[in-house]
């Protein structure tokens, strides 16, 4: 399975990276738990947030999966002579001056292409003590696509990839199918007992 590329000749400097990229992440050793979906477009929610070099390894991850991820960056950084290795590296410009929202503007990107999967770092900033934002959930339900969880465990070197799951109307609910996820493959990570948390508090608030 792969992302629909541009027709135009990638840049000379995205081509470049990419191979670098790959090159660390095979001569760094990581490996795959689990898989991608065979399905066109979906969301995948990274996390823990801990380095500068989780980019590394998720593209790393998933181009041995055959997909090409997107990300989201502030538009102008897609400006001059950036624009072209921007868009080949798989940015999506984000105008936050605009009417539209963010989750809107993603929301559109997605109904644009056949294909996309766009990662996005679920827990915000590497500072987080593990409690996720709900912006990958609203962009998500308002591109009606499902969810796929991926971890990573830096000191075993490996990036794991769960089911896709449907987000539900209960932002709880799904944070906590997603938390449980993430806490059978690492069950002692702190973090992931925080998410947990979070979410069985979300879930008491709202009553359900």
């Amino acid at each position: 399975m792969s992302l629909a590329r541009p027709r135009r000749k990638r840049s000379i400097l995205s081509r470049i990276v990419r191979r670098i990229i790959l090159a660390i992440y095979r001569w760094r050793g990581w490996t795959l738990d689990g898989h991608l979906p065979d399905i066109p477009k979906f969301v995948i929610a990274g996390a823990p947030h801990t380095s500068n070099w989780d980019f590394v390894f998720f593209t790393g991850a998933t181009a041995a999966e055959g997909i090409e991820p997107a990300f989201m960056g502030k538009h102008t950084l897609f400006k001059g002579v950036m624009r072209n290795f921007m868009l080949d590296m798989g940015g999506i410009p984000i105008d936050r001056t605009q009417r539209a929202n963010v989750v809107e503007q993603v929301a559109d990107e997605f109904a644009r292409r056949d294909r996309l999967a766009l990662v996005i770092a679920a827990e915000g900033t590497r500072s987080s003590k593990g409690e996720w934002k709900s912006g990958f959930y609203n962009i998500a339900r308002a591109a009606n696509v499902p969810i796929v969880p991926a971890w990573v465990c830096n000191t075993r070197r490996i990036v794991g990839f769960g089911p896709a799951i449907i987000p539900s109307a209960n932002y709880g609910e799904t944070l906590l199918e997603i938390a449980r996820f993430m806490r059978g493959k690492l069950p002692e990570f702190e973090r992931f007992k925080v998410l947990e948390r979070q979410a069985l508090q979300l879930i008491e608030e709202n009553g359900t």
